[in-house]
C-alpha cells in the first residue's frame, strides 16, 4: 500500500477471542475510544491506514474484537461462541476491559460498524442509548433476514425464521422516547442490497422525530472499504464533535 500505520495496534485475546486495539501516536487526554464492529469478513480500520489518519487526528483509540458471523447478536452464535452472546461478551468483557485497561467508561466510547457491524453498532446503541450515545453506521446490512430468506446456515440456527429476525432488526429496537442523542448512518445508493433498509430507517425515525444525521446520496464504491474511506473523514469527526459534547454534558 505504500502506507504505514503510524499508531500501536496489537492483536490480543480477551476471554478467549481475539481483538485488535489501535492506540494512536498521541492519544486523546480524555481517553475517547472507538469500539469498532466488523463485517463478514472481519475487516478493521487497523488493515486500512488511509482510515486510521482520521482517528490519529483526534486522538482516538479503537478496540475491535473480532466476533466472525455472529451478527453482533444477543443471541448465541456457534460460529462465534456456544455459550456467550456476542452482546454479552461486549458487556462482561469488552467494556470492563477498556475501564481497566485504559480507564474508559460510558459515554467516552463510541459505536462504530460496517455492514453486518453497521447494523450491530445501530441496534446496541438503540437498546443502550444512555451507555452508547454515539453511533456510526457505514452500509449497515438492517434488513439481515433476507439472508434466512436465501439460505444462511449460521442465522437460521440463530432465528426460528426471517420474521423472527425482522423483529430483532435495529429499526425495530428505537424507541420513540430514548435513544442516542448523537447517530449518523451512511449508504452508497449504488449498495442496492442494503441501501433500501437504511433509508427505511431514517423514514421511520425523521417520523418519529429521532434526530439524526445521515448520507444516503454520496457514490464512492459501493459496498466496499473504499467507500468507508472515502467517508472517513467526515464521520470520525462526527464520533469526536460527540464525545467531546458528551463529555462536556456530565
Amino acid at each position: 500500500m505504500g502506507e504505514q500505520v503510524l499508531g500501536d495496534w496489537q492483536q490480543i485475546e480477551i476471554a478467549g477471542h481475539r481483538v485488535h486495539t489501535y492506540v494512536p501516536p498521541e492519544p486523546s487526554e480524555h481517553g475517547y475510544t472507538v469500539l469498532y464492529m466488523h463485517g463478514r469478513y472481519q475487516g478493521v480500520p487497523m488493515e486500512r491506514p488511509k482510515f486510521l489518519e482520521h482517528f490519529d487526528r483526534h486522538g482516538l483509540r479503537i478496540i475491535a474484537p473480532l466476533t466472525r458471523r455472529s451478527w453482533w447478536s444477543d443471541r448465541i452464535c456457534l460460529d462465534f461462541d456456544p455459550d456467550i452472546s456476542v452482546v454479552d461478551y461486549l458487556l462482561q468483557h469488552i467494556m470492563p476491559w477498556l475501564e481497566n485497561e485504559w480507564q474508559c467508561v460510558p459515554p467516552r466510547i463510541a459505536l462504530m460498524g460496517a455492514s453486518m457491524g453497521g447494523q450491530g453498532a445501530l441496534r446496541l446503541s438503540y437498546q443502550r442509548p444512555d451507555t452508547f450515545p454515539v453511533v456510526v453506521a457505514y452500509f449497515p446490512a438492517i434488513d439481515y433476514q433476507i439472508r434466512i430468506e436465501e439460505g444462511d446456515k449460521i442465522l437460521s440456527h440463530m432465528y426460528r425464521d426471517a420474521e423472527d429476525a425482522r423483529q430483532d432488526s435495529a429499526t425495530l429496537h428505537i424507541h420513540p422516547l430514548n435513544w442516542p442523542r448523537h447517530q449518523y448512518f451512511c449508504c452508497d445508493p449504488e449498495d442496492h442490497r442494503w441501501h433500501t433498509s437504511a433509508d427505511r430507517l431514517h423514514m421511520k425515525l425523521f417520523s418519529l422525530g429521532v434526530p439524526h444525521e445521515y448520507d444516503l446520496e454520496t457514490s464512492a464504491g459501493g459496498h466496499t472499504w473504499e467507500y468507508v474511506e472515502h467517508m472517513g473523514e467526515r464521520t470520525v469527526d462526527f464520533v469526536a464533535e460527540r464525545l467531546e459534547q458528551e463529555r462536556k454534558r456530565v
